[in-house]
C-alpha cells in the first residue's frame, strides 16, 4: 500500500535559503552561469566587491556581473507558500520602511515592492486562515446527462457552506460528515473536488495550491458514500491439509461401500497360484456353462511366466495342454 511522508519544513531549508545571510529567500535571483540562487539585495551587494559566485566559485562575468543575474519568480512565490507568514511579515516591513522614509521615491516600483500586496491579491494562503467551502452530494448520473434549469435549483438547495481553518484536512471533513449524517461505518466516504478523489491527509491549504483556487468563490467540493469493501479470506496451509484427509476418508468409505468381489481397475494382475472361479469367469477365451460345466478351448494354454494355469472342470482341477 502506498505511504505518504510529510516532509518538515526544516528537511527543504537548505534549497529556501540564502547562504549570504542565512535566512529565507527575499526576491530570489539566480545566477544564470550557475544557477545558484540568493536574495536580491545579497547577491548584488556581494558582486560590487566580487565577480565570482559566493557557492561554486564560477565567474559571474568578466566586468558587469549584475548583467548575469535573474529575478526567479517561481522560486520565490515558493518559498512565501512553504514558510507560514513569510510573505505577510514581508509587506509589513516594506510598509513600515517607506512610512519611515517618506523621502524615498516608490513611485516607479510595483505595488509588491511597496508593501501594498494582500494575500487574497497573490493567492498565499496561511494555516490560521478561514476559508470558505461549500460541499454537496456527488451524482453521477446528473453529470452524465448534463444540467437543466431545474437541476440547477436542486443543486444550490443541496449545497452546504462551511468556514474552517486552512490547516483542516479531508479526513476531519469526512468524520463531520459521517456524524453529522448520521453514515454508519459499513459505508465510506468520498470527498472529491470536481470528479476527482481527494487524499486524507490533504489540507484546504493544499487543494487551494493543488486546483489553483482563485478566491472568486467558495471552495467547491462534493462527497458520495460507497459500502465499504469486504476483506478476503485469506486460505491457510492447514486447509488444503484437511482436504487430502477429507479426500482420503472418502475414498475409504466409497471402497467399504462398494462390493467386495468386483476387482479395481487399477489393481495389479492376479498371482499365479490363484484359482479361477467358475462363477466368476475372467477371461473371454471361457465359455458359458453348458449343463453345469465349464468349458475351455482345448489348444489354447495360459501361463505366468513358466507355470501352467489350471482350470477347474467339473470340480476337479486339471491341467489344459
Amino acid at each position: 500500500m502506498h505511504r505518504t511522508t510529510r516532509i518538515k519544513i526544516t528537511e527543504l531549508n537548505p534549497h529556501l535559503m540564502c547562504v549570504l545571510c542565512g535566512g529565507y529567500f527575499i526576491d530570489a535571483t539566480t545566477i544564470i552561469e550557475c544557477l545558484h540562487s540568493f536574495c536580491k539585495m545579497c547577491i548584488v551587494r556581494y558582486l560590487e566587491a566580487s565577480k565570482y559566485c559566493p557557492i561554486c566559485d564560477v565567474q559571474v562575468h568578466k566586468t558587469k556581473p549584475l548583467l548575469n543575474i535573474r529575478s526567479d519568480k517561481t522560486l520565490q512565490d515558493i518559498v512565501y507558500k512553504l514558510v507560514p507568514g513569510l510573505f505577510k511579515n514581508e509587506m509589513k516591513r516594506r510598509r513600515d520602511f517607506y512610512a519611515e522614509h517618506p523621502s524615498v521615491d516608490a513611485a516607479n516600483g510595483s505595488n509588491e515592492d511597496r508593501g501594498e500586496v494582500a494575500d487574497e491579491d497573490k493567492r498565499i494562503i496561511t494555516d490560521d486562515e478561514i476559508i470558505s467551502l461549500s460541499i454537496e452530494f456527488f451524482d453521477q448520473r446528473a453529470q452524465q446527462q448534463g444540467s437543466t434549469d431545474e437541476r440547477q435549483k436542486e443543486e444550490v438547495n443541496n449545497k452546504r457552506y462551511l468556514q474552517c481553518p486552512a490547516a483542516m484536512t479531508v479526513m476531519h471533513l469526512r468524520k463531520f460528515l459521517r456524524s453529522k449524517m448520521d453514515i454508519p461505518p459499513t459505508f465510506q466516504i468520498e470527498v472529491m473536488y470536481e470528479d476527482e478523489p481527494l487524499k486524507d491527509y490533504y489540507t484546504l491549504m493544499d487543494i487551494a495550491y493543488i486546483y489553483t483556487w482563485r478566491r472568486n468563490g467558495p471552495l467547491p467540493l462534493k462527497y458520495r458514500v460507497r459500502p465499504s469493501c469486504k476483506k478476503m479470506k485469506i486460505t491457510h496451509p492447514q486447509d488444503g491439509v484437511n482436504n487430502t484427509n477429507r479426500s482420503e476418508s472418502d475414498s475409504a468409505s466409497d471402497k467399504a461401500s462398494s462390493p467386495a468381489g468386483v476387482p479395481s481397475t487399477s489393481s495389479p494382475l492376479p498371482s499365479p497360484s490363484t484359482l479361477v472361479q467358475p462363477s466368476q469367469p475372467h477371461f473371454t477365451h471361457i465359455s458359458n456353462p453348458i449343463n453345469g460345466t465349464t468349458m475351455t478351448s482345448p489348444n489354447r494354454q495360459f501361463t505366468y511366466g513358466s507355470k501352467v494355469r489350471k482350470t477347474a472342470l467339473n470340480g476337479s482341477s486339471t491341467s489344459s495342454g
